[in-house]
């Protein structure tokens, strides 16, 4: 089976980027970095997670759409970006997490851009939890998923919090993230031997 899927454009991904961040969605939709977060959940998920679901989770609530041919488009950019998430998990090649590997943000942010797309990838996560921490998998699912959870923070855990302030394990973790989704994938979608 051959996934040949036509990357979005920068122009696209720029058009896309500003209506995430314009006033037509809420405060809480996901911007371009969490959404490629969220989709390589949705396309891991071990339980197939459809469109409209994992769009609700994007836009948080209905976005106001100044036209049908403007919800067309995004719709259809972010459908074609989650092809094209789908296409690089099956393909084996390797992946690309579309900010710099570190906890450490940017000058003027306050998180970094890793945490903002593994909050949103374990956002994706909890849309199944329970598939992706029971049966069989469970416990290799658990150690595969730990560092997203620690890069996250979104756990209070003293263990979760001790390793996040280890910069060194932190460093570890955060390097580790691209070859654990594709490990996450195989987990759930290689076929069985």
């Amino acid at each position: 089976m051959s996934l040949s899927v036509t990357p979005l454009t920068d122009d696209e991904l720029d058009l896309l980027d500003d209506f995430l961040f314009s006033d037509a969605v809420s405060e809480e939709t996901l911007d371009l970095i969490g959404v490629h977060g969220l989709l390589y959940a949705v396309n891991i998920s071990p339980e197939p997670i459809a469109r409209d679901e994992w769009l609700s989770v994007i836009f948080d609530e209905q976005p106001n759409w100044e036209s049908d041919a403007q919800k067309a488009k995004i719709e259809g950019l972010l459908e074609q970006l989650n092809k094209e998430i789908s296409a690089s998990l099956y393909s084996d090649e390797g992946v690309d997490i579309p900010c710099d590997l570190t906890l450490e943000p940017e000058e003027g942010e306050e998180v970094s851009d890793l945490v903002i797309w593994t909050q949103a990838f374990m956002e994706g996560v909890f849309m199944r939890e329970e598939q992706w921490f029971s049966g069989a998998h469970e416990e290799a699912a658990a150690e595969l998923l730990l560092p997203f959870m620690v890069v996250s923070d979104l756990f209070e855990e003293p263990e979760f919090q001790k390793m996040r302030n280890d910069k060194r394990i932190a460093a570890a973790m955060c390097a580790q993230l691209p070859e654990l989704l594709i490990d996450l994938y195989l987990l759930f979608h290689a076929p069985e031997k």
